[in-house]
Order: structure tokens, then sequence, then C-alpha cells
């Protein structure tokens, strides 16, 4: 799938706003509505776009801890980590977990919690029973400095393809 520069346009309009109305989306790119429409039925058919989130205000919702999880396993098989991927998946607390490299940890997770006492409870009686967890590092979040859930754009320029 070839993009082109409304194309971009597009996506950058949808990551700044996702609810924006098919009609202001078309004027801000220069588009009338329905090859508008036409464009971002394509970019979600394709797979390009995800999903649309509504992102909540973290704090008010008393949720006043962000803790960064290192997680090293006993054994590197795949049934171990499918185990344990399958785990995770479950814990909504768990806002993001990838496989690493480069570290002592094989999996480096990202949990919200409302305090201490809660990340507690969540690392001893989950987290660390989870078979093959061998060993846990935990780093807290003292200040946010970025947070951006709008991904870059600027290499995309008319010759670009992504892969559907």
């Amino acid at each position: 799938m070839k993009l082109d520069r409304t194309d971009k346009k597009i996506l950058n309009a949808m990551q700044d706003n996702a609810r924006i109305s098919n009609l202001e989306l078309a004027e801000l790119v220069g588009l009338s509505p329905t090859p508008c429409s036409r464009r971002v039925k394509r970019l979600e058919e394709s797979g390009l776009i995800n999903a649309h989130v509504t992102l909540l205000n973290q704090s008010m919702l008393g949720l006043k801890l962000t803790a960064y999880i290192g997680i090293s396993m006993d054994r590197h098989t795949p049934d171990r980590f499918e185990a344990f991927e399958t785990e995770v998946l479950s814990y909504p607390e768990v806002m993001e977990c990838s496989v690493v490299t480069g570290q002592s940890s094989d999996y480096l997770l990202k949990a919200v919690v409302a305090d201490m006492e809660y990340y507690e409870k969540f690392l001893l009686g989950r987290l660390t029973r989870i078979p093959g967890v061998a060993g846990v590092h935990s780093s807290f979040e003292l200040r946010r400095v970025v947070q951006r859930t709008k991904l870059p754009l600027e290499h995309i320029d008319d010759t670009t393809r992504v892969q559907a």
C-alpha cells in the first residue's frame, strides 16, 4: 500500500484527535467529505489504523504510581514465554509488555497502579507467581517528562510503501 501526502495529513490529524468529524478532517486535509471518508476506510481496512481510543487522566483516576518492571525468566523456551505472555495479557494494570534484549531482563513491563501498597500486592500476589519468573527489578516513575501517543510520520514521502 502506498501512502501519499494526503494520507499522511489524515493520519497526523486523526492522531491529534480521533474524534474529528469526517467533515472537519476533509476540510483540514483539502478533500471533499466522500473521498476523505474513503481514504480513512482504506487506512482502517489495511490495518494501518488499529483503533480509535480515548485517553484518560491517570492521576485523576487515582492511579498515582507507574512502575517499569524488568522480568527475567528461568528458562528461555517457547512454552515458558507463551505462558508468561498469556498470563500478563490478563492483567489490566500492565499497560505495555515487551520482550527486550541488551539487559538482564527478558521482559520490560509498564504497570499503572493506585499506590505502593497495591503494587506490592500486584507484584507478590500475582506477577512473581507466574511460572518461570526468576527475577524482578522495579523502577518507579518520579515525573513524566514526555508522553506521546502520536507516532512520528516525518519519514513518509510520496514513495513510501507500507505493508498491509
